[in-house]
């Protein structure tokens, strides 16, 4: 039976085989820990010892315990199993999702709850059985909720993207959507392009996969056209994941010209480009999406509702080719038989209701207002800011005087603030980054900020 000591103690051991932890640094304190996980002293004591049975730390008297240098032994073989190679993101995805007390989760990934509260999903409850009682005690169709799929032609047609239903499938959120695509496309061993920074659950679920994971490097109005370009001659990827709006983790949005450029190099590089969407309901409808421009030629478009209504009803959708989207709802029936006819009920009466436009305004102004306020913060420290788009969930942001983000973030964890470092966010997590990704409706909270600064005098000391 597994004990909370062997559990804290494998977390420990993984931060340091990862990196987190160097040779000759300290650990947190037994309070610390103790105070962070509400767990017993004895506990993280129990802990502690057990890596020092490994030979991964040792005690020194008074002053707390330090990693020891460990010896890189390679493995006989390269490849120890899918499951295993991708356990470093299974790990920074719990991290991330953790609910802690009293905490300020600057580097979440989602917009903070009271800017959803008046999606009341409660009183949709009795309008979703009207739409058909019967319906909600069998599997649903493969493509999902039909009604829900005529809404979502009329949304798509607001960002310029003509579809037709039988173009669209309906999914548990954005993130199975990406693996109904990888397992359509990816085999093992097979390129794949990505954001770099980007999405790290993705590079996960390729790496689950057995893909090779290539990074295009990201600017401020979109991916490196240089590098991409080099990658494409040189790899001949067959996909391209990318976010073209409110990118995650740096909140930059592509230029036009940036993106007929992408699409040029696309058709001549027989690329297939995934553009994943999930905060379109944040930004002007206006921008430029490569869905858009391309028609669902060379792209499949990926969207969600798990930001602007609620994570908790796992919506989200797949455009694409019609011959393309019969393929993966089929896949998706051999993988899950279909996704939840309640939760798609829900979501199209919410759709339905003239408050959902209400919404929308209302989220849109609020993230303007955190997102003036956020920066205004930055240039007052003097961090340099990434990109300066007017309304992003997300701040990438350098702060002055910090080579490693990691090592900051440390530093505010006892003050309860869980940032998110910017190497979570690379192709290569062992890579040292400056940059980290910062919530700005997180960052209204004014013990941010103080504790931002005070911190900042430490490490300028």
């Amino acid at each position: 039976m597994t004990t909370i000591a062997d559990s804290l103690a494998e977390t420990l051991a993984r931060q340091i085989a990862s990196g987190a932890y160097k040779a000759g640094d300290k650990l947190p304190s037994l309070r610390e820990l103790a105070q962070l996980h509400r767990y017993a002293k004895n506990t993280v004591v129990a802990a502690f010892e057990l890596l020092v049975s490994r030979g991964l730390v040792e005690p020194r008297r008074g002053s707390g315990y330090f990693v020891l240098p460990q010896q890189v032994v390679k493995p006989v073989e390269e490849d120890a199993g899918s499951l295993g190679r991708a356990m470093d993101i299974v790990w920074l995805m719990r991290e991330q999702l953790k609910t802690q007390p009293d905490a300020i989760a600057v580097g979440d990934g989602f917009p903070p709850v009271e800017w959803l509260a008046d999606v009341r999903l409660d009183k949709y409850h009795p309008k979703v059985v009207r739409t058909g009682l019967g319906a909600l005690f069998r599997y649903g169709s493969r493509f999902g909720y039909a009604p829900l799929r005529d809404h979502l032609v009329r949304k798509l047609a607001d960002f310029g993207i003509g579809a037709e239903p039988r173009q669209i499938v309906l999914t548990h959120g954005a993130n199975e959507a990406m693996d109904i695509v990888i397992r359509y496309f990816v085999p093992p061993g097979g390129k794949v392009l990505v954001d770099d920074p980007g999405y790290y659950p993705l590079f996960g679920k390729l790496k689950l996969a057995g893909a090779q994971v290539l990074g295009v490097p990201r600017l401020a109005d979109g991916p490196d056209l240089e590098a991409l370009e080099r990658l494409l001659v040189a790899e001949r990827p067959r996909l391209f994941f990318t976010q073209s709006i409110a990118h995650n983790p740096t909140g930059s949005d592509i230029s036009p010209a940036k993106a007929f450029r992408v699409l040029q190099l696309a058709q001549k590089h027989d690329l297939l480009i995934v553009e994943n969407d999930p905060l379109a309901d944040f930004k002007p409808t206006s921008l430029p999406r490569l869905a858009a421009l391309d028609q669902l030629e060379r792209t499949i478009y990926i969207g969600s509702f798990s930001k602007s209504f609620s994570a908790a009803l796992r919506v989200g959708f797949i455009a694409c080719g019609a011959d393309l989207a019969s393929d993966l709802a089929d896949l998706k029936a051999l993988i899950h038989v279909s996704s939840s006819e309640y939760c798609e009920r829900t979501v199209d009466v919410i759709l339905s209701e003239g408050h959902y436009q209400r919404h929308l305004n209302r989220l849109q102004a609020r993230l303007g207002e955190a997102t003036r306020n956020a920066i205004k913060l930055f240039d007052s420290v003097d961090a340099e800011v990434f990109a300066r788009t007017p309304q992003s969930l997300y701040v990438w942001a350098a702060l002055p005087g910090v080579a490693d983000s990691l090592a900051f973030a440390k530093e505010l964890l006892p003050r309860k603030i869980v940032m998110a470092p910017g190497r979570i966010f690379s192709v290569d997590s062992t890579q040292v980054s400056r940059w980290s990704r910062f919530n700005v409706g997180a960052m209204a909270d004014p013990r941010f900020a103080k504790a931002l600064r005070t911190t900042l005098r430490f490490f300028s000391a």
